[in-house]
Parts: structure tokens; sequence; C-alpha cells
């Protein structure tokens, strides 16, 4: 009977742990990220603030917790997207998981702009503190495209600098992230990922924060076209998205 009590506790927790959280998604989406404080929670789900302490420590605990349900969110489409396409070459994978990160961030554009206002664990944060909620789910995140390119390496080496191109600070910084996160890419590789990476999610994050808006509409084409960029840095086929003309 004590441990039917207490896995009916425990559930009872876990509901209300939820409960929050989508108090939260509710508030941020409607009212925006400054709306979201524990009061405002708590208000939201008909709970005392000083009661909602009792399920998250602080609002930082609270925002973390969020945030890390908004990175599972964005990695799960991407992964799906990408699964749903196991019998495709590795490009067409890459370039529908890619997809699919735009897709979620444009239609969510208030969830995206609040996991990415803040700063992306650096490798120092996951080291010592790797298995927080935030950091676990903001590494599966990052490794849903970096772990594709490192397959593609693996298989089929991309077209990488030489040796002696890569500035001395570049080349130590790319490999003391390698070690510290247990990549297997050499750091000319590792340099081109992070240059993909950078322009894929630079235009990302521009067009989501509304920081094209004064010259595009229409931004798909334009990532369209850094995908077929990116295409071509790795050695891959270009092959665009379903029902448009390649």
């Amino acid at each position: 009977m004590a441990a039917q009590r207490s896995t009916r506790r425990a559930r009872l927790r876990e509901a209300t742990l939820a409960e929050i959280r989508e108090a939260a998604r509710r508030l941020l989406t409607t009212r925006g990220p400054a709306a979201v404080t524990i009061n405002a929670v708590a208000r939201e789900i008909g709970m005392s603030g000083p009661a909602l302490y009792h399920y998250f420590s602080s609002h930082d605990e609270l925002v973390a917790a969020v945030t890390a349900d908004f990175f599972r969110e964005l990695t799960a489409a991407m992964k799906n997207a990408r699964d749903a396409r196991a019998d495709a070459t590795a490009g067409e994978r890459l370039l529908a998981t890619c997809r699919a990160m735009r897709g979620w961030a444009v239609a969510h554009p208030a969830e995206f702009g609040w996991i990415f206002a803040g700063a992306v664990p650096s490798s120092q944060s996951a080291r010592l503190h790797p298995d927080t909620p935030r950091n676990r789910a903001a590494e599966d995140f990052g490794m849903v495209f970096l772990g594709q390119l490192e397959d593609l390496w693996a298989a089929a080496p991309f077209p990488v600098p030489a040796p002696g191109d890569l500035d001395p600070s570049v080349r130590a910084q790319l490999s003391a992230y390698a070690g510290a996160r247990g990549h297997d890419l050499p750091p000319e590789a590792l340099h081109v990922a992070m240059t993909c990476w950078i322009r894929l999610w630079g235009l990302l994050c521009m067009e989501v924060l509304n920081q094209l808006d004064f010259v595009y509409s229409d931004v798909a084409p334009v990532y369209e076209e850094t995908l077929r960029g990116l295409a071509g840095m790795l050695g891959l086929e270009y092959t665009p998205p379903p029902g448009k003309p390649a």
C-alpha cells in the first residue's frame, strides 16, 4: 500500500511539473518571455508562488526545464525527418534534417527565441555539468547535425583545408572542443562542419528573429540556396525539397 501511495504521489508530481511547464510555454507564446515569472506561472495553474517553489527551486530552474523541453521537441522533429529517409542518400537525410530544423523554428518563433536568447552550454559547462536536463538536451540537439557529418567523414571524407591553412588559434580551439566533447573529426573537418553550421544557423536566426524582413518576405529560397552551398562544401549532391524543381 505504501508503494502504491508513493507511485501515485510521483505520478501527481510529474503531472504538476508538466502543467507548470505548459503554463510557462503558454505565457511565453502569448505574452512574451518577460511574462514568464514564478508568480505568473503559478497564477496560470491556480497555485501560489511559494507553492510552486516546491516543484522548481528558482526561476532559473524553471527556465532550464522549459528550455530542455523545447530542445527535445526540436531534436525530435529533426530526428524524425532524418529517420523517415532511412533509405535515402546521406546527403538527402542531412538536407531533410536541416529543413525540419527550419520548419520547427519558423512554426515556433517564441520557443526558438527562448532557447537561443541565452548561450548554448559551453564545452566547460557541458563537461562540469553534463547531466543537467538542459545540457543533455542541448547536446542531443547539436549532435543531430554534427553526428551526421561525423558519419559522412567516416564513410567518405569531404574536402577540408590543408593542415597549414588553419589559423593556429582556430586549430587549438577546435581541438579543445573535440577533446572536451569526445568528437572524432580532425580539426580541419570540424572547421568545415562549423562553417556549415554557422552559415545555416546564422541565416535561420536572422529569419526567425525578423532581421531580414527589410528585404525578404520569403526566406525559404534563400535557405535552400544555403543548403545547396553546404552540400557542395561537403561533396554531396543537392536535392530540392519534395515538389520543388531541381
